[in-house]
C-alpha cells in the first residue's frame, strides 16, 4: 500500500474526503516524527510503538574492494507492532 492508497482507504474508513484524509494523515506523521526528534517513544495502543534506537559505531567493509571502512554511531526509528496485529 502506498501513500494515496493509504489515504483512499483513511477517506473511506473514517468518511471523509482525499483532501482532509490526506492532512489528517500527514499531521499523524509529523506528529510522530517530531515526538521521536524529541527522543520520545510514540505507543499506539492496538497499532504498535515508534521508539528511537541508538546503533553503536562500527567497521563496516566496502563490497567492491573489500576495504575496511568506519560506519559512525547514529540513531534510527524502530517499530515494535503491538500483538493485536502481529500476523
Amino acid at each position: 500500500m502506498n501513500k494515496a492508497e493509504l489515504v483512499a482507504a483513511i477517506a473511506a474508513e473514517a468518511g471523509l474526503s482525499k483532501a482532509a484524509a490526506q492532512k489528517a494523515l500527514e499531521a499523524g506523521v509529523s506528529a510522530i516524527a517530531g515526538a521521536l526528534k524529541k527522543g520520545d517513544n510514540v505507543q499506539l495502543i492496538g497499532f504498535g510503538t515508534f521508539a528511537v534506537a541508538e546503533r553503536a559505531a562500527r567497521t563496516g567493509v566496502n563490497p567492491a574492494n573489500g576495504q575496511k571502512i568506519a560506519i559512525p554511531a547514529k540513531k534510527a526509528v524502530k517499530f515494535k507492532a503491538s500483538k493485536a496485529i502481529e500476523l
